[in-house]
């Protein structure tokens, strides 16, 4: 298959996934709404496609996320049927699995290392019939926020 074609098949695929992985944190919490104490953090993350001659452009973004991370940050996929399996945290790694549905059909896995509690980095490696796509990811805690509130 040619770069054009991969191109033109994968990258719509690839902005949607990836883009569940760094969502803008969200306003104040409603009256009925209690808090669920979260991290705010700006995220930069850069995606690169086997076979393509560049990578995109790097995307910097604030990102709302639960103190204790029970699953990788950022909403589930619903639109590509996405699986986290085997989600696994220490006090410095957490590492996953994903499965998803599609259209089309991928798997990958992802690693997110904290270089301190204000500070990590990482990435994220999904696989497809049409190759390969890596996003890296680069974070800093730049406050607090309402994770309850960022997962509505």
């Amino acid at each position: 298959m040619s770069s054009t074609s991969l191109r033109r098949l994968v990258w719509p695929a690839a902005f949607s996934l990836f883009g569940t992985i760094s969502v803008p944190a969200v306003g104040a919490p409603t009256a009925e709404a209690p808090k669920e104490p979260g991290d705010l953090w700006e995220v930069t993350s850069q995606m690169t496609m086997e076979g393509m001659p560049m990578a995109m452009p790097a995307h910097t973004q604030k990102v709302c996320a639960a103190k204790e991370w029970k699953e990788p940050p950022g909403p589930k996929d619903d639109m590509r049927e996405c699986q986290t399996l085997d989600f696994k945290t220490t006090p410095t790694k957490a590492t996953w699995t994903v499965r998803c549905a599609g259209p089309p059909a991928m798997t990958g896995e992802g690693e997110i290392t904290r270089s301190s509690p204000d500070a990590y980095a990482g990435q994220i490696k999904m696989t497809s019939e049409d190759g390969v796509m890596t996003m890296t990811l680069k974070g800093k805690r730049v406050g607090d926020c309402d994770a309850g509130e960022a997962k509505r």
